[in-house]
């Protein structure tokens, strides 16, 4: 039974309750007075809850994707294989390529199971050329070795003969803690929203990769190279972008290329622009921290010794604000008002840019620390970056003597 199944989640509501009713059944004989009944009730009580607790987890766990699967709720994350291949390898001839047609072994991107995406609704459908299509991919890191999930929204013109010769720009969603790509796709609605806007000519063709920065769950690394641990900035701002560029379509230059995320991720958008500004041009973050901190969730990011301070300072966006040069890079943040904490924080980081960084904000009255807040705010976030993004850019050539069109 895999976690996130639905035989798992009747099986773990059936255990709850046999436990209520053995519970209720056995209680009298627990009633007595004496060691061994106190002991008994304690074990029945505990016993229960823990059943109850696991059937509620489960369910939430399967309505929302946090972990995919049993290896990854303890811990155990699938690796690279060895002799993946270099960045561009995985050409595809005819410049239309996507990560069906790259199923190679050593692909950078490969082909996954669509056990997560056929559970989200309102998917493209019909004719890739008309509707668009949204792909299951594992991106694999060629320097951090990791093995990340992702689904990549490809427009209806990216299948269209009229730009089969076209670069398309690249906006990378990234999720929570402890979120999934499942809550991108069904819960922001990223691929939808996107494909609304670029049907209704508000957004230009572009390509949304949604995926989680949670490399080694269950732990966040909140994008941080963690000293002897997890690389995640590396793969986000290094292995990503050679993976993506090596399987699709997409732009080589900076100025293609944006990340966008909520909560946790919004931070990370944040991060890996002003500290990848040869990577990321634009950024979007949605109720977004400013600055990476150490908690139970994070265990130690920095390290210790002389270096730590410097490390902690450097994930300190404020701080880089005031002490490093400026990224030319632009910026939007989401805080409402009323219902979430960081409206100071958003407020004052507003007031600390400055040339030639861009910010610029969405400031709604109320709203909480929610889907439904980060859902009103997605359309212009999107439209905004896409204002951003250069599109067409870096046009295929006809012939390649060396070899295939590459995608």
């Amino acid at each position: 039974m895999g976690l996130t199944s639905e035989t798992t989640v009747y099986v773990m509501a059936a255990l709850a309750v046999v436990g209520v009713a053995l519970l209720v059944w056995s209680w009298p004989r627990f009633a007595r007075q004496g060691l061994w009944q106190v002991l008994g009730r304690l074990v029945a009580i505990g016993t229960t809850q823990v059943v109850i607790i696991a059937a509620f987890a489960c369910w939430l766990n399967s309505s929302y994707q946090f972990f995919g699967s049993w290896g990854e709720l303890f811990g155990r994350v699938e690796t690279a294989p060895v002799g993946v291949t270099q960045a561009g390898e995985a050409g595809v001839t005819g410049g239309v390529g996507t990560a069906s047609d790259v199923a190679l072994k050593g692909a950078l991107v490969q082909p996954a199971t669509d056990e997560q995406l056929s559970q989200v609704s309102g998917l493209p459908t019909g004719p890739a050329a008309v509707s668009g299509r949204v792909e299951s991919v594992k991106i694999i890191g060629r320097r951090t070795g990791v093995v990340d999930p992702a689904f990549v929204y490809l427009p209806p013109q990216y299948f269209q003969k009229a730009y089969q010769r076209q670069r398309f720009p690249v906006i990378v969603a990234l999720s929570g803690y402890p979120g999934s790509i499942f809550n991108l796709a069904q819960h922001l609605r990223v691929p939808q929203i996107a494909g609304e806007l670029q049907k209704s000519g508000r957004m230009q063709p572009t390509v949304m990769v949604m995926i989680r920065p949670t490399i080694a769950p269950p732990r966040d690394t909140e994008c941080v190279n963690v000293p002897g641990g997890p690389q995640t900035e590396t793969f986000l701002a290094r292995d990503l972008p050679d993976a993506l560029k090596s399987a699709y379509r997409v732009g080589r230059a900076a100025s293609a290329w944006g990340v966008m995320g909520y909560s946790s991720g919004g931070s990370c958008a944040l991060q890996l622009t002003m500290r990848d500004p040869q990577v990321y041009t634009t950024a979007a973050a949605l109720s977004p921290d400013y600055k990476v901190k150490d908690d139970p969730t994070t265990g130690n990011l920095f390290g210790s010794g002389p270096d730590r301070a410097e490390r902690s300072n450097g994930h300190d966006l404020m701080w880089r604000l005031r002490h490093l040069p400026v990224p030319q890079v632009s910026v939007l943040v989401a805080e409402s008002k009323h219902g979430e904490r960081g409206y100071p924080q958003t407020q004052a980081f507003i007031r600390a840019v400055r040339a030639p960084m861009r910010v610029v904000s969405i400031l709604p009255e109320h709203g909480s620390h929610n889907f439904p807040t980060w859902v009103q705010e997605m359309p212009p976030a999107l439209q905004w970056m896409s204002q951003q993004l250069t599109f067409p850019q870096d046009a295929v050539p006809r012939h390649h003597k060396k070899g295939p069109v590459l995608p």
